[in-house]
This record gives C-alpha cells, sequence and structure tokens, in this order.
C-alpha cells in the first residue's frame, strides 16, 4: 500500500470515529502498516493541518487517536447544535479532581477531604461516566471505591493519568489537610498546572485542563 493511500485511509478512519482509535485498531484496518509508520502518518497529517491552518488536529488521548476542533472553536459549535457548553459545576470539578488525584477512594473519605456531602455530586459524575466504581474497600460495609474512567481522559484531553499535573502528595491522615478545607488544589486551564489557592470558603469552581470544561470538540456529521 503506498504512504499516501494510507495517509488517506487513517484521516478518513479517525474523520469517522466517535471515540479515539487505538494504534492496535489502525494497525488492524490497515494490515500492511507497521505502528512506527502509522504514528509518522499521523504526525505528517497534523503538519499538513499545521500549515494549512486548520480548525482541527489530530490528538492522543485516552489510549488513541482523535480528530477534534480546537477549543477557540467551541462556543460556535456549540450555537450549531444549540446546546449549551459542556460545563461542571465547581462542587463537581473539586471532587473529580479528588478523585482522579488520590483514586481509588470511598465516598466517606472524599467527603472528609470536601468537608460535604458528596452523594448528588457523585451520581452526577457517574451519569456523565466521568467515574465508576473500582471495586470495594475493605472493612465494614464494603463501601465502593471510585475512580476516573476512559471518558474523563477523553473530556480533559488526556493520554493518561500520568498527563495529570503533579500535585504535592496529600494523604488521608493528613488532619491539617483535611481541617484546613480552605487549602484546595485548583487546576489552571491556561497553563495546564495545579497551584494551591487558599480560599475562605469552599472552592466555586475548578477550571479543566484545555477548553475552559469545554472538553474537546469532536468533530462529528450527525452531532
Amino acid at each position: 500500500m503506498e504512504k499516501e493511500q494510507s495517509k488517506r485511509i487513517v484521516e478518513a478512519l479517525l474523520f469517522v470515529s466517535d471515540k479515539p482509535v487505538s494504534l492496535d485498531t489502525l494497525k488492524e484496518v490497515l494490515r500492511e502498516v507497521e505502528s512506527t509508520e502509522i504514528r509518522t502518518i499521523i504526525e505528517e497529517l497534523n503538519a499538513e493541518y499545521i500549515s494549512s491552518t486548520r480548525s482541527f488536529a489530530i490528538k492522543e488521548i485516552a489510549g488513541g487517536f482523535q480528530m477534534l476542533t480546537d477549543p477557540v472553536y467551541s462556543k460556535w459549535i456549540s450555537a450549531l447544535y444549540k446546546r449549551p457548553p459542556d460545563r461542571l459545576s465547581g462542587p463537581a470539578l473539586e471532587t473529580l479532581a479528588i478523585i482522579a488525584y488520590r483514586q481509588p477512594l470511598t465516598r466517606i473519605q472524599i467527603e472528609m477531604i470536601r468537608g460535604v456531602n458528596v452523594d448528588g455530586v457523585l451520581h452526577t459524575l457517574e451519569e456523565r461516566n466521568l467515574i465508576r466504581s473500582r471495586g470495594r474497600a475493605e472493612g465494614p460495609g464494603r463501601p465502593i471505591l471510585y475512580g476516573t474512567t476512559t471518558e474523563f481522559l477523553q473530556h480533559f484531553g488526556l493520554k493518561s493519568l500520568e498527563e495529570l499535573p503533579k500535585l504535592k502528595e496529600f494523604k488521608e491522615s493528613d488532619l491539617d489537610f483535611v481541617k484546613e478545607k480552605e487549602k484546595h488544589e485548583v487546576v489552571n486551564a491556561e497553563t495546564g498546572k495545579l497551584e494551591a489557592q487558599a480560599q475562605p470558603e469552599p472552592v466555586q469552581s475548578v477550571p479543566a485542563k484545555e477548553g475552559d470544561l469545554n472538553g474537546n470538540q469532536q468533530i462529528t456529521q450527525n452531532g
């Protein structure tokens, strides 16, 4: 198979997919093309998009590759589909950040850190497929352990949890951290770094990495 033909096949596959496509899947479809060559093809496609100032690019997220529009165009895409931006509330983002960095952990452990009931927030995050059960903890009642999902990685444009911005280690036994609930870790949307911010009240919002909570906008034909 010629290189140019392989390139257009990869482009077509990613264009029609509504979720990240793994390198193994791409190799299964192309058969004759090696994984290293597929990566090279994707790099060349992205170079083409940059040189022609396209509004989209191929991103490696959630264990695969996906064609995504630049977040700068999110408000127009939302207007096209007549839907509000895909935003999470401040409490939901705070809870999600705690789970992302400390997973797996139980509802009680989350509430120790936040200092408020999180039943409703956990339900919302589960409905959005951003968290799921990771089994049960040992001990009385065998409480559910929560962790993030592939959809979480996809929503925030991460290849893996290793791409989360570095956060200073905190432990459940750190009473000062639990007592001083006004000190929260906030995800900075512009730099992708985490910075500790002292707040007199619980955090109102935790901006997401890239796209100001909108996540990445996927290219689709039917919305």
